[in-house]
């Protein structure tokens, strides 16, 4: 599978990058995808709500009024939930959202959602680039060259990058992430997924061996 790099002004560089079948020829799996993303949707949640059930409000030492002759319902407490005042029913307590997945379904997961964008004809290999000085014009024309303008981008570079990150933080739905950072959400919640040309050789180096071991 090939697939033609450009230049940072969108023209076609005259080559190609070949991606190595083992580590992208891989079947998909859509069910590690799912389990990847709730994991990574989970593990963004403090956990940290909080409500106060009948044994934690004030109040109810006593009976609030006689059992008889009041014309209305025979409370024993002021802390009943039907009251204002009242302690909640089955509301929230603070506990630990995390889902844990093992390094091989998260990986697994990750090549599963690029393979789907390259199928989708979403992804871009532009040659290696980098900024003087961190200047977001730059980064809109680049996105501009590429077509990519309006739409959600991650950027994966091969090593930090800090002017191109710099340049593009200010840009509403654009990512600069490091081709190792990305989690299955980041790559599947992007229109386009951006490779700079040596990040395809450096993913592939990190990944291969391990593709096979993630369909066995």
């Amino acid at each position: 599978m090939k697939i033609k790099v450009l230049k940072t002004d969108g023209s076609d560089a005259g080559r190609e990058v070949e991606l190595d079948e083992s580590v992208f020829g891989i079947e998909p799996n859509d069910h590690v995808i799912y389990e990847d993303v709730r994991s990574y949707l989970s593990n963004k949640r403090s956990g940290t709500a909080s409500t106060k059930g009948r044994s934690d409000v004030r109040g109810g030492g006593r009976k609030a009024y006689r059992q008889k002759g009041t014309g209305m319902a025979r409370r024993g407490t002021i802390r009943s939930p039907l009251l204002k005042g009242g302690g909640t029913v089955f509301g929230p307590k603070p506990r630990d959202y995390s889902v844990r997945l093992t390094k091989k379904m998260r990986r697994h997961a990750r090549l599963s959602a690029l393979v789907y964008k390259i199928r989708d004809n979403a992804v871009t290999v532009v040659e290696d680039f980098d900024y003087d000085e961190p200047k977001t014009a730059s980064a809109v024309e680049l996105l501009r060259a590429l077509d990519c303008e309006n739409k959600k981008v991650l950027i994966l570079t091969s090593g930090v990058k800090e002017k191109v990150y710099r340049s593009c933080r200010n840009i509403p739905r654009v990512s600069v992430m490091e081709v190792k950072d990305p989690a299955t959400y980041h790559i599947l919640n992007a229109d386009v997924v951006v490779f700079q040309e040596s990040a395809v050789k450096r993913l592939e180096e990190s990944m291969k061996g391990k593709a096979e071991e993630a369909e066995a």
